[in-house]
């Protein structure tokens, strides 16, 4: 139960400051407005990092089901699958929860901006360009790079209970210190892979505000688009579940 509400906050915290970025620099009337994709990518870098440093210790900061899959794909004897539906409950409200406060917080620029797509924008993704086959290919081989770095430097952060036994450390996800290092994979990531899809490479990050958006009271709003909903979803587990058999295999290699 630690460890599931560590990591309601930390995905809370992340969509938060990441939501709020988007908010701030392409909402009308506010201080950021107009700053442009370097400010974007670089607030999403630092929203990661401040949601693993907040929760690190606690959950080993998941923070996205695409890295809790991954570690319990990778070795289900450090992490269990049992595991996994608990985090994921978690990580989806604390990420609606995020996009309710970006909407609170931004209320009244919400209300001055309208493009409806621009309000959505602050919610969840939407490709460039609609291609769906290319558009989930996208979002499977930027969270590859993701999964597959946080797999390659996650380490013994928390214990969890197991039955009979005393708490052992176990490897289940980002250290205080990997916080830097992940949210560097995630600001390369959007800069280099970040231009066709909005660089979800976390299903609930999309998912959890795209329903806050479907939800509020938001003056004037679009639909929710829901048609291409599917793709920052499945395209994420795609991508984990292809980094883990990489990293086996090069593992393997070093044998």
């Amino acid at each position: 139960m630690k460890a599931c509400v560590a990591e309601f906050f930390g995905t809370a915290i992340l969509v938060l400051l990441g939501n709020g970025v988007v908010a701030n620099v392409v909402l009308d009337k506010t201080k950021g407005h107009g700053g442009g994709w370097i400010v974007i990518t670089a607030g999403w870098a630092f929203a990661v990092f401040s949601g693993v440093v907040c929760t690190a210790e606690l959950s080993g900061a998941h923070l996205n089901p695409a890295v809790t899959v991954a570690m319990a794909l990778n070795d289900p004897d450090q992490f269990a699958w049992s595991l996994v539906p608990g985090y994921l409950a978690a990580q989806l409200l604390g990420a609606f929860v995020g996009a309710l406060l970006v909407y609170a917080f931004y209320f009244d620029h919400y209300e001055a901006t309208a493009d409806r797509d621009l309000k959505l924008a602050t919610f969840c993704t939407g490709p460039a360009v609609r291609n769906l086959p290319l558009n989930f290919f996208c979002e499977a081989l930027g969270t590859l790079v993701l999964v597959l770095a946080v797999l390659s430097f996650a380490s013994p952060s928390f214990p969890i209970p197991r039955e009979g036994t005393a708490d052992l450390p176990v490897k289940v996800g980002l250290g205080s210190v990997g916080a830097i290092r992940v949210a560097l994979i995630v600001f390369s990531i959007g800069l280099s892979l970040g231009g066709t899809t909005g660089y979800a490479i976390n299903p609930v990050r999309d998912l959890g505000p795209r329903l806050a958006h479907a939800l509020l009271p938001i003056r004037d709003k679009r639909d929710s688009d829901w048609g291409y909903a599917a793709i920052p979803v499945f395209g994420p587990i795609a991508g984990a579940v292809a980094a883990v058999c990489l990293y086996k295999l090069m593992n393997s290699w070093t044998r």
